[in-house]
């Protein structure tokens, strides 16, 4: 399956979110939302993605733009997380890997030579039209809320 490119529509979905309730981009609409996926809460790159995010989250409110964390943990495990870090940004829930598989990002990874499946670290910026504007692969966290935040205020 290719890639998803800029201006592809970005998918949509619908997923359970911690604190209970659901998230979906249709939710959202009209405005740019920043979809970020990650691997796993309470490691250390994602916990310091969340907090970067969350730290911000009133800057990409004063640019219009919500902001959503996506991982294939459950939403227990999204409530100790936020709930350890006081984190302020939505979580949603993808344990059956939906929306992580139609985003393309269910990948085969590689750590100490040993290979096996996982969530490749990304973030799309997508605009008020629902279109991707922007795109961010194998994301190095120091410096990426930030540079998000820049993309989201230009749109």
């Amino acid at each position: 399956m290719a890639d998803l490119l800029l201006g592809d529509l970005a998918p949509q979905f619908e997923l359970p979110k911690d604190g209970g309730g659901s998230l979906s981009l249709a939710a959202s609409a009209g405005k740019p939302i920043v979809l970020y996926f990650y691997p796993q809460d309470d490691t250390t790159s994602c916990t310091q993605e969340a907090i970067d995010f969350s730290r911000l989250k009133p800057e990409f409110e004063q640019a219009g733009a919500v902001v959503i964390g996506l991982s294939p943990d459950n939403v227990k495990k999204h409530d100790k997380f936020k709930s350890k870090y006081d984190l302020t940004i939505d979580l949603a829930a993808d344990e059956e890997r939906k929306a992580i598989e139609a985003y393309h990002l269910w990948v085969e990874k590689s750590m100490y030579g040993r290979k096996y499946m996982g969530v490749e670290r990304a973030t799309f910026l997508i605009g008020r039209d629902g279109r991707i504007a922007r795109i961010w692969r194998k994301v190095r966290v120091k410096g990426h809320a930030e540079e998000v935040l820049e993309a989201a205020r230009a749109l």
